[in-house]
Formats: C-alpha cells, sequence, structure tokens
C-alpha cells in the first residue's frame, strides 16, 4: 500500500473529549469510528470486547482509503457472556458465595473507600471468583449462564503430549496503568481468607505463587507479601480489620521465570560438583526448589504476571524470537511440573497484550483461549484511567499529519535517496539518513517538552522538580546510538594507552560535547546524565534472575536507573530523554512520560499499543468533583500510526492545551512528628460499663393456662380414615386431642430461650422499646446487642 501525501488526509479524526465515563462504575458509552469517513461517535452503552488482528484487504476503495488497510477486528464472544454473567450474578447479592466472599465483595464496592477500587479490578476479581467459587466449585446458578460448561472446556491448557493433568487458565486482559497488581492483592486476599476462615475447603489455596519475567518486576511485586512493611492489603485497605488475622495465615512466593530452568544434574545445594550426577530434576525435587516452604501448603493459586510470555509453543513453531521460545517454554513447562508434583487450582494470567506472537505456531495477535476479562487500552482511555494520546494534526484539517504521523514511512518511501541505503540485501536505510529526515519531528516534540519542563520549574514547589520524560524509540541500535549521540553530546571513541615502555593498547573512552537538540537541556556530562540509552543486551542481562548468569556492575547500575525514572531520591530521579529499541522492559513504571517519539516500522495495531501504553501511567487520580471524571492528562506522540484509539489532536504549531501538572501538597519531614492519623472506622461498639437490664419478677402478673378453660392450652387435629367402615371427620373418633408434648420432643429448651432472648433485646433495642408492652424501661437503642442479650438470657 502506498503513503497517503500531504493532499489526501487520512480518515481518522480526534475527538474533542475521549474521556466518557466515571473509573469507579461500568463504561455507560463509547466512541465509534466510521471506518468510511473517520467521524468518531458517542454511541450509549459499554463497548464489547474484542480484538484486532491482522489481515490482506484487496478492495480497491479500502486501500485507497489508507485506513487499517491490514487491520480488522474481531469480538470476544465467550468474554462477553462471561461479562452479562457475573453482573447478574453480582446484581443477585453474589448467591452461592461464602459470607467472607460477600463481606469483602462488599468491603471492595464501598464507595466511601479512601482510596476506591476501579470498576475494571472489581470486575476482574468478581470473574475470578465467580469461575472458581461458583461455576468450578459446582454451585447452583437460579439463571442459566450465558458462559456454558462447554466453555468452561476452553480454560484447560492441555499440555502437548497429554499425559499431564491439564491446567486451569484464567487470563485477565488489562491496560498498562490499570491496576494489576492490585487484582492480585484482592485475589490472594480472597483464597486466604477463605481457606483461613474454612481450612478444609480446597477450593481456597492457602499458597501463592507469583511468576513473572524480569528481577524490576520482582522487586515491585514485594507488595503482596501480607508481611511486608507498606503491602497493598493495608495500603488499599482490602482486608477488613478483623480478617487480618485469616489472610496472614497464607503464604505467597514471588519470583521470577529463571527460576524454573531445570537444575543441573551435576548441581547440589546451589553449588557444581563434578563427581556429582543426579540425573534428570523430576517433578516432586523440582517443587521442592522452587517452592521451598509453600510445597507442603499446596494446592496453590499462581499468578502469571505479563503473561503474555507465558504461552505453548507450539511443535512447529517457526520464525519466534529465541528468547521469547525459551521464556514460553521453560515457563509454561515448570507450571506443569507444578501442577504434577503438588497441584495447582488455577493460574491467573495478567497482561496487557494476552496474545500469541509471529512464530508461536498460533495465529499471529490472537488472544490466548483462556480469556475470561478485558479491559483493553481503548476502556481504559474511555474511563480516564491513562492519559490521552495526543498525536500531531494538520492545521486545515484537523486530521494527523501524515508527516508525523506515519513518520517510518514518510521518511522511507519519499525522502530517502538511493545513496541513503545500505548496501545489501535487507533494504535498512543508513542511520544518518534516518536522522536527518526525523530531525524536525525530534526538534518539535522535545520544544514540547522544554515548555513543560520549564512550567514545573518555575511554577512548583522547590523539592519536586521532577522532569518530564521523553521517550525515542528507534528500529536498531545502530540508529539509537545515532539519536542518543546527538541529543546526549556523549559518544565513545578509541584512544590509545600506554601499557608498558614501548607497548599500547586500545581502549574506549567516553567523552561528552554538546548536544544537537536543545543542548542546555538533554547534554549528558560527567556528573549529571539528563539523557540515557538503553543497552538491550546489557539490560537484559540485568533484569534476569538466572544464577547461572554473572551481572555486570554498569548492567545493575542501569537496571536500576531504568527502574526509578520519575522517582525521587532514586539514581533515575534526574532522567529527562531515554533512547531505546524497540520497546522498553514489561516494569517500566515512570508516571512522568510526556512525549513519544517512534522512530520505526509499526507492522500491527497490538505493537502500536504496546510502545504507546509504555508513557501512559497518570500522575493524579482525583476525580473532579462535579463530574466524577478523572482529569485529562496527555501524552504527545509523533511517529506510532495507531488507529480506532480515542485521541486528542494538537498542532505542532500550537502551545499545549491546559493540561498543565498539578502542584502536590507534601509534609515537610522536619515537621514528621505532628502527623495526624485518622482511623479507618469500620463500625462501633458500644461497652456497657454495668449491668443495665434488671427485672422485677415478682411484680409480673403471673399468667395460668387452664386447658379445661384455655382453648389455646389444647388443640385439635383433624383424623382422616380411609378403610371402610371407619369414622369420618364428623363422626366419633373423627377427632384427636393434641397437647405441646410433640413439640418439645422435637425442640431443645434451650432454643426456645434463645428465641425468648432476642424478642426482649429487640424489642430494648430498637423503636419498639417505646411501646406499652416495655412502659417505663429505657430507651437502649444505643446498647451493644452482643453485651445485653447474655444478661437478658439469664433472665429468662
Amino acid at each position: 500500500m502506498s503513503e497517503p501525501t500531504n493532499t489526501t488526509p487520512l480518515p481518522i479524526q480526534p475527538v474533542e473529549r475521549p474521556i466518557l465515563c466515571s473509573p469507579y462504575a461500568e463504561p455507560t458509552a463509547h466512541w465509534v469510528y466510521d471506518t468510511a469517513t473517520g467521524q468518531a461517535e458517542r454511541v450509549p452503552g459499554r463497548r464489547q470486547a474484542f480484538y484486532w488482528f491482522r489481515t490482506q484487504r484487496v478492495m480497491d476503495e479500502q486501500l485507497r482509503l489508507g485506513f487499517l488497510a491490514e487491520e480488522e477486528s474481531e469480538s470476544l464472544p465467550l468474554v462477553n457472556a462471561l461479562r452479562r454473567d457475573v453482573k447478574r450474578w453480582r446484581e443477585g447479592g453474589y448467591e452461592g458465595a461464602t459470607e467472607i466472599t460477600k463481606e469483602l465483595l462488599a468491603y471492595w464496592w464501598r464507595e466511601d473507600r479512601p482510596l476506591r477500587l476501579f470498576f475494571c479490578q472489581l470486575e476482574a476479581a468478581e470473574t475470578v471468583i465467580f469461575l472458581n467459587e461458583i461455576r468450578l466449585g459446582g454451585r447452583y446458578l437460579r439463571f442459566n449462564p450465558a458462559f456454558t460448561d462447554e466453555h468452561l472446556a476452553q480454560l484447560q491448557d492441555q499440555p502437548a503430549d497429554g499425559g499431564l493433568d491439564p491446567l486451569t487458565r484464567l487470563g485477565l486482559k488489562m491496560a498498562t496503568g490499570s491496576g494489576k497488581t492490585v487484582v492480585m492483592a484482592m485475589l490472594i486476599a480472597w483464597a486466604f481468607c477463605n481457606r483461613g476462615k474454612v481450612p478444609s475447603d480446597a477450593r481456597f489455596p492457602q499458597a501463592a505463587l507469583i511468576v513473572c519475567p524480569n528481577l524490576t518486576i520482582k522487586e515491585r511485586l514485594q507488595v503482596l507479601r501480607p508481611e511486608m512493611t507498606g503491602n497493598y492489603y493495608e495500603e488499599f485497605d482490602l482486608v477488613p480489620a478483623r480478617m487480618r488475622p485469616l489472610l496472614a495465615k497464607g503464604k505467597v512466593l514471588i519470583t521470577n521465570w529463571h527460576l524454573f530452568l531445570p537444575e543441573s544434574e551435576h548441581a547440589e545445594g546451589g553449588q557444581s560438583y563434578t563427581v556429582v550426577n543426579k540425573g534428570p530434576e523430576g517433578p516432586e525435587a523440582f517443587a521442592r526448589r522452587v517452592l521451598g516452604d509453600l510445597h507442603d501448603t499446596a494446592p496453590l493459586i499462581v499468578f502469571n504476571d505479563e503473561a503474555h510470555h507465558a504461552w505453548r509453543p507450539w511443535q512447529e513453531s517457526e520464525g519466534a524470537q529465541e528468547s521469547e521460545l525459551e521464556a514460553a517454554t521453560v515457563w509454561v513447562t515448570g507450571l506443569d511440573k507444578l501442577h504434577q508434583a503438588v497441584g495447582i487450582r488455577c493460574c491467573v494470567d495478567l497482561s496487557a497484550t494476552p496474545f500469541y506472537i509471529q512464530g508461536s505456531g498460533y495465529v499471529e495477535g490472537s488472544p490466548f483461549p483462556w480469556l475470561v476479562s478485558d479491559f483493553g487500552l481503548v476502556d481504559a482511555i474511555e474511563s480516564g484511567l491513562v492519559k490521552i494520546p495526543r498525536l500531531p494534526v494538520s492545521d486545515n484539517t484537523g486530521r494527523p499529519d501524515p508527516k508525523y504521523f506515519r513518520l517510518w514511512q514518510h521518511i522511507a518511501e519519499h525522502n530517502l535517496q538511493p545513496g541513503d541505503w545500505l548496501p545489501g540485501r535487507a533494504r535498512r536505510p543508513k542511520p544518518e539518513a534516518v536522522y536527518r529526515e526525523a530531525e524536525a519531528a525530534l526538534q518539535t516534540l522535545a520544544g514540547q517538552w522544554v515548555e513543560r519542563f520549564e512550567y514545573i520549574q518555575q511554577a512548583t514547589d522547590e523539592k519536586d522538580k521532577t522532569p518530564p520524560v521523553l521517550i525515542v524509540v528507534c528500529d536498531n541500535t545502530d540508529l539509537s546510538e545515532v539519536f542518543f549521540r546527538r541529543l546526549s553530546g556523549e559518544q565513545e571513541i578509541e584512544v590509545e594507552e600506554e601499557t608498558s615502555p614501548g607497548k599500547t593498547r586500545t581502549v574506549k573512552q567516553t567523552v561528552y560535547g554538546r548536544g544537537g537538540i536543545f543542548p542546555d537541556y538533554f547534554s549528558n556530562s560527567e556528573g549529571f546524565r539528563p539523557t540515557v540509552r538503553i543497552d538491550t543486551k546489557l539490560l537484559d542481562a540485568a533484569e534476569s534472575d538466572d544464577p547461572t548468569v554473572s551481572r555486570q556492575e554498569a548492567a545493575e547500575q542501569l537496571r536500576k536507573i531504568v527502574a526509578t525514572v520519575g522517582q525521587e531520591g532514586g539514581p533515575g530521579e534526574h532522567v529527562r530523554c531515554v533512547v531505546a529499541v524497540a520497546m522498553l522492559n514489561e516494569g517500566w513504571d515512570a508516571h512522568n512520560v510526556t512525549h513519544i517519539l517512534g522512530v520505526r516500522a509499526f507492522g500491527s495495531q497490538l505493537l502500536c499499543e504496546q510502545v504507546v501504553g509504555r508513557g501512559l501511567r497518570r500522575m493524579d487520580y482525583t476525580p473532579d468533583p462535579d463530574t466524577g471524571l478523572l482529569a485529562e492528562e496527555y501524552v504527545d506522540i509523533y511517529g506510532v500510526p495507531f488507529s480506532l484509539i480515542p485521541f486528542k489532536g494538537r498542532t505542532t504549531g500550537a502551545k499545549a492545551p491546559e493540561d498543565r501538572p498539578k502542584n502536590h501538597v507534601r509534609a515537610l519531614p522536619e515537621r514528621a512528628a505532628y502527623e495526624i492519623e485518622f482511623p479507618v472506622v469500620e463500625g462501633y461498639a458500644f461497652a456497657l460499663h454495668r449491668n443495665v437490664i434488671t427485672a422485677d419478677i415478682e411484680a409480673v402478673e403471673p399468667l395460668h393456662i387452664a386447658p379445661e378453660r384455655e382453648p389455646t392450652a389444647v388443640f385439635v387435629k383433624p383424623r382422616v380414615v380411609y378403610e371402610p367402615g371407619s369414622p369420618s371427620l364428623a363422626g366419633p373418633g373423627g377427632f384427636e386431642m393434641q397437647d405441646r408434648q410433640a413439640y418439645y420432643e422435637s425442640t431443645h429448651l434451650q432454643t426456645i430461650e434463645f428465641e425468648i432472648a432476642r424478642q426482649i433485646v429487640d424489642v430494648l433495642t430498637t423503636d419498639r422499646a417505646q411501646e406499652p408492652s416495655v412502659a417505663g424501661s429505657p430507651k437502649l437503642r444505643g446498647q451493644s446487642r452482643h453485651q445485653l442479650f447474655p444478661q437478658v438470657l439469664r433472665l429468662v
């Protein structure tokens, strides 16, 4: 397909107000694009779950439009069916769930919480609970579920050899920044509190294993350990105070998939010995090594974070990167071994992009079949959970400017000359030529960054100078080196170093100069490096938790810088620009990314979402008191040509709209001793300082029951007799005298006493306390029922 010219506007159009819905309630509206005109229309109701897939279109009209020429969408019928079931279950009061589950769900849904939970978090947790506790638990439903028993079979991930039990996998698709870690904490609390209450109920594991792809994520997930200071259970108030002891009975283990690598047959106690030859590691030995203390508390609930790495490779997989195949194989094979050895109740897979990759053996971009919940990037934008992408638009049309929207295609297909290409069969442009053509876009985007940076420096508190961040995503390492050198002024040169008289060696030396793009802001120096280039191989080595990989000091230093971008007091606090190849590693948690430049080919909507997602985490989550919606925050994006995502437009020469960063009010460290804390009140209980219940038994008028005079003393029961000649109902013998003996034989005396005491306490503690039957008694509504009851029972 040819690139549209500047005179052929792209049909996609921005929307004025992308945020439509409250983040705390089910979406009530969504944007729909007309693929013929590109106009966005607000449609009432929630968007159906769907995914993008690649296809080859041949219709001339579609090619002429240049709009989603290779992208189509398809609904996810099973997810949509399960959504309806979960909603009916919620509206029915969570029928069939345990009392602990009902109490937790009510606690999470409370609107007066200090930190309200997002709807997408609540729905994701409800879905897993509904499937585990009700559907997989065999509980009765009063309605016919749209998600049938046949659909449940699709949640089983069967090993290729067919000899092992399949894993039950529940996939949660949640956009970057929508709170996946909080959902894990909610589900751990649900499992542990239920199991702590009923230790024999195996539906609720008391051990949780969390598997992640790298060391940075492993460190950040430590907040899921209940015993850790600053854990999410307390930070987000996920567990009522009385349930905290139940939560503490469970155990959480957080590890990398690298721990699943087979142990050497010559290893013993973490050391390798030539004389040791244990043979292949069996499932039981593997489980004991990986789980440690968790081994004896199985079955497990497993959480696979960034679970798009945890797929089962097809036997004929070709074309996938070797590292991706290794991670997928080791990860899932390790889960199979744990399931075989100790049992896994279910695997909860969390990812923003739970799709098969190229070379996996499956259709590229197709979703995992065990996907059960979907709240993707488009939904997150419309609910205000993430920043709004802001694209460069033309002054005359208001539509994306082709020059900056499809930057890579614009450069490669229109601007490069024959001499700008490298020799060889692979058609690859020279890095210097690409930079030459992309420099104008970089200058424009960097200028907008400078404007925002200056505002922060002038308008915010002296102690809060965390800068915004510009990300440059390049096609290859050679191109990233050029961009890094032009931005930072830093480069490595080779110099001759004398090692001994008459002998020298060539060594690399770092020299610093002035960058070519706003040098006062991005140039590096000996003691200050605001521009960072990510060496992918170096960072991968640092992120690996494989004990056989030796991490260099430089690699670990780079990892810590990248992991703390935007965090006050961290080594990455002062980073202003990051130059990377392809995408940044998972675990990138910076909230202060404001600008992204893509200088590479983007072959699919999925890749666009992955790159854009690195800059979408919000800075502030305070809703507008008038509308209930979150305020708009933006990330300006050049060169990432995504489609059908609600976005704002910004002309290249215009000043930024009023999305200024907010000033955060913080206490001075020296005044920490004056801090006042307010408790979270879950309820009230009234203490009785004296026995307030008295009864003058002698003054109570006695009640005499005389069977011969009182019709209530006895009752008659009609006797039906069917034999011929028997007395009729009206004739002699048609009635049988009864007394209370049968009732007393079937009902314990203590039950009668308790019921009488309950009714008396009810009269004393409600508005009925002023009835004539208790005239003269004080109104005791404020008293504690559980303290009144024993006193009344003694009198009864």
